[in-house]
Formats: structure tokens, sequence, C-alpha cells
């Protein structure tokens, strides 16, 4: 499903977007029932609760179809390899921008972090860590359910920052770091990093590598944006040791003096 340029974007670059990965159509249908279960009418912005808005993963039938199309079975299989990923049974979490210009605190610079520390506290996610090995993460995912141009809060990425963040990393072994520390370093590092915007349409897909440095940014369009940041959970632990994919092959390339 992916070509041997989009391989080779997603190792330097950190992600690779695959257009029309799941029907538009889907994307209507997911958008109501969060509309809904929001209490607010899409036509009446006096209704809106922004400016952010979060949602946790839904398991109905039109989030599960869309985060399970033979075209993103596809590419999890040339990005992580056939058989290192698990198949989703639902689709999360959402981030839902209304339109205003207000800042929010994902607008800061991060890297995703993906299992709890021996101190951790279930809720507090910034206690949370991730390691060279991206233990509990194989993609980052950013789900476009609403047409997204520069003005609508597309998520920032840094070009080739998950090479940096790889370094990072590197010294701490099994234990990583905490999402505060990360964040910190994984900014300093990747400052001199140019941007690039998930821009796109409905039905969109944006797969980045999990060490991929991003952030949000305050909304100055005039149309909520609707967007899935799920993880993919790989079945085998990433092992930069021994590339068998693109995303442990980009880890191994930036250990490599």
């Amino acid at each position: 499903m992916l070509d041997a340029a989009q391989l080779n974007a997603f190792i330097e670059n950190g992600f690779v977007p695959v257009r029309e990965a799941f029907p538009r159509d889907l994307a209507d249908e997911c958008r109501a029932v969060i509309w809904d279960d929001l209490g607010a009418d899409p036509d009446d912005p006096s209704t809106w609760p922004g400016p952010i808005v979060t949602r946790p993963g839904y398991a109905l039938p039109p989030f599960v179809a869309a985060v399970t199309t033979p075209r993103l079975h596809g590419a999890f299989d040339a990005l992580v390899g056939e058989g290192r990923w698990q198949p989703r049974t639902s689709l999360g979490g959402f981030v839902v921008r209304f339109p205003g210009g207000e800042a929010s605190v994902v607008d800061n610079w991060h890297v995703d972090v993906s299992f709890p520390g021996p101190d951790s506290a279930p809720t507090d996610y910034l206690t949370w860590r991730a390691n060279v090995r991206s233990r509990d993460r194989a993609l980052l995912m950013l789900f476009l359910f609403s047409d997204v141009t520069e003005h609508d809060a597309p998520t920032r990425l840094r070009v080739g920052s998950h090479r940096d963040v790889a370094r990072v990393l590197a010294p701490h072994e099994e234990d990583g770091l905490d999402a505060r520390a990360l964040a910190a370093q994984a900014d300093a590092a990747s400052a001199h990093r140019s941007t690039a915007f998930a821009t796109g349409s409905a039905g969109d897909v944006y797969l980045c590598h999990p060490f991929l440095v991003h952030a949000g940014q305050p909304h100055h369009g005039m149309t909520p944006r609707f967007l899935a940041q799920p993880p993919l959970h790989p079945t085998v632990p990433l092992n930069p040791e021994e590339p068998t994919a693109p995303v442990v092959t980009a880890i191994q390339r930036a250990l490599t003096p």
C-alpha cells in the first residue's frame, strides 16, 4: 500500500500521509456521534464547548471500520511488519478544537509516552514514559475526521525530529524518560527542524514514527477540527539492533555513528 518513496519519506521525515485511508462518509458518521455526545449543534456556534474538548475511544461500528480498512492494514504491514502490530478494536482519543484562536496545554512540543513507570499514577499521563525501544507503541496515528487547512489547527510536525528523540532516549535504555523530561529534552534537541502541518481531507491519516516531536496550535479557521490520535500497539518489542521494518530502521539509523 506504500511505495518505496513513501517508505523512505517515513524513515527520513518521521511521518507519511495516507490519503483517503478511510471513506469520508465514515468520518461524517463519526462526527455526528461525537456532536451528539457533546450535546452541541454543528450549525450553532453558541452551543460549541471549545476551545478544546477530548473524547475517549469509541468501539462503535463506524469508528472500527475507519481504523480497519485494507489500505491502512497494508500500510501498517509496510511500516511495522506483518504480524508485528495489534489490530485495533476501537478508535480514540479524539481532540476536537473549536475556532477562536485560544491556546491549549497540548500546543507545546512533545513526544507521546507509552507505558507507566514504577511510580506512575494511572490517571497522570505526564508520569508515563517512553524508551528507545518505543515500548507499547509502534506508531503515532493522526486520523482526520474533518477537512483541515492550515487555518484549522493542524497538528505541527517537526520533520526528522524522531531521529533526535532516538538519540535523547538511547542513554536511558529500558527505563526511558517521563513525559515532562522527554518533552523538554526533545524540544531542545529538535528546535532546528523545519515544521510541517498535518493538513488534508476527512479520511486522511498521518502515520507517524512514535518518536516524532509534534504540537497542537490554536484554531484560526471557521469549522471545528475533529482529530483522533490513537497509538498502534506492537505485538513484539521494537529492537533497534535488528531492523525488521521502517519504524525500526529509522531508530537504527539515528543511533548509527
